[in-house]
């Protein structure tokens, strides 16, 4: 886990082993849909070997579950991005914050970090 492109406080925390890091089924989603569309073209890798990746880094998989999409589709906040929207409700359902640099989530109502 050594990402140039992550802040230090978000290193630091995915590498303090007392944490529990999730990974989103709905990041599985985006990458390769972003794959496939030609906006990601770096992620050949990533889409072709995503769970190994994820349990190398002792990652544990968050699935979308019927919950998630529900409270994901009620969210009451102007942002269309179904992605998007899908990481905040599961991390205001799961109780955890959410790793990003991304200002698109400061409407929602969940903690960030970077």
């Amino acid at each position: 886990m050594g990402d140039p492109l992550l802040s230090a406080t978000a290193r630091s925390f995915i590498q303090n082993e007392d944490n529990t890091i999730l990974v989103s089924a709905a990041s599985a989603w985006e990458i390769a849909t972003k794959y496939r569309l030609g906006k990601l073209e770096s992620a050949a890798e990533a889409v072709s070997r995503f769970h190994e990746l994820a349990t190398l880094d002792a990652f544990e998989h968050l699935p979308v579950t019927s919950l998630h999409a529900l409270r994901a589709g009620t969210l009451e906040v102007d942002h269309r991005d179904p992605f998007d929207r899908m990481l905040a409700a599961q991390c205001e359902l799961e109780g955890v914050p959410l790793i990003t640099c991304d200002a698109a989530f400061a409407g929602f109502r969940v903690r960030t970090m970077w």
